[in-house]
């Protein structure tokens, strides 16, 4: 999709498309159809699915947000399982050139120089080149994910299928059981406490295109990291506000995303295979990952996304076949 996008160089702006200055600003000029139709992509006028009926993986953008010193141990993983499954449809958002990564994903590896540091302004920058990148694809629903969870694409879309991407959505976990409260700055020096839900981004979360097209004025290109800095608040939270307060839209709420945040062990049996994504870390000083029986032992799958995807995916091929006497 993006094989014939070139990225500007820091400083390069872009006012056909809003995009202020930013370093991973997509150099667009040449590559849009001369009638307004992007190349390699789709038209803004394209025929979408309707609500509940026929949405395809091909009409997905997932985006994972990663880091180089991640990439062979997390991405790694990721690669292994659910990624395999939705190579077409999934982007790899990261700070640093790594050859193996694009031999196995190619363009499908968005550098974004940003910084690999873990700040408000570096995660900022990279959700930011996410969202351009969506707007840019023309596909019909945004995904965003870390590189820490693992997707059911099945789930995904039966999810989404309950909507239509001609309405405006905003769909995921919420992190906190109350809106968060945030001080926009004023003239002045002058502050105004707002307060409003978001989609924690740890666990994922989606939008449809013609709410990510509205959201533009505010969240493409160097607007993002400037609405960031007015609430002093992370990416995940930015866009929250940018949908609740700009736009006056609001978060639908779903249980079937989880982030490593939260009690993953309780998630068990019948319920693992509905579950639109999952995680692992540390929560609580204590590894928190889903609880399977197999068919690999937590030592030799610490994270449990190979269980997990033998369980879905019981027919790939590093998973043990049961035996047939």
């Amino acid at each position: 999709l993006f094989g014939n996008l070139r990225y500007g160089k820091v400083g390069t702006f872009f006012p056909a498309l809003g995009m202020g200055i930013c370093p991973w600003s997509l150099d667009l000029i040449a590559e849009v159809h001369p009638h307004g139709k992007q190349l390699n992509g789709h038209d803004d006028g394209m025929a979408y699915s309707a609500a509940g009926k026929g949405l395809l993986l091909e009409e997905l953008f997932i985006a994972v947000k990663t880091t180089q010193k991640f990439h062979q141990s997390r991405m790694g993983l990721l690669l292994e399982t659910w990624i395999s499954q939705v190579k077409g449809q999934t982007y790899v958002f990261t700070d640093k050139e790594d050859d193996e990564l694009r031999e196995k994903l190619g363009d499908r590896v968005i550098i974004t120089n940003c910084s690999a540091e873990y700040s408000h302004p570096a995660l900022s920058c990279k959700m930011a080149a996410e969202f351009d990148a969506f707007l840019v694809s023309g596909l019909s629903w945004f995904c965003h994910l870390d590189d820490d969870n693992y997707l059911n694409p099945q789930a995904l879309l039966k999810l989404l299928s309950s909507y239509s991407p001609d309405q405006d959505v905003y769909i995921g976990k919420p992190s906190l059981n109350r809106p968060i409260r945030a001080s926009e700055a004023l003239p002045k020096n002058q502050t105004k406490s707002v307060y409003f839900w978001f989609a924690t981004g740890g666990a994922g979360f989606c939008i449809s295109r013609k709410l990510a097209r509205k959201m533009a004025p505010w969240a493409s290109g160097n607007n993002f990291l400037i609405t960031s800095e007015l609430i002093h608040l992370p990416d995940d939270c930015t866009v929250g506000y940018i949908i609740e307060r700009k736009l006056a839209g609001h978060l639908v709420p779903s249980d079937l995303f989880h982030s490593h945040l939260e009690n993953l062990h309780v998630i068990q049996g019948p319920q693992l295979t509905k579950q639109v994504t999952l995680s692992y870390g540390i929560f609580e000083k204590k590894l928190n990952v889903i609880e399977l029986s197999g068919p690999f032992s937590p030592q030799d799958d610490p994270s449990r996304f190979r269980s997990l995807h033998c369980l879905l995916y019981p027919d790939t091929s590093w998973c043990p076949q049961p035996v047939i006497l």
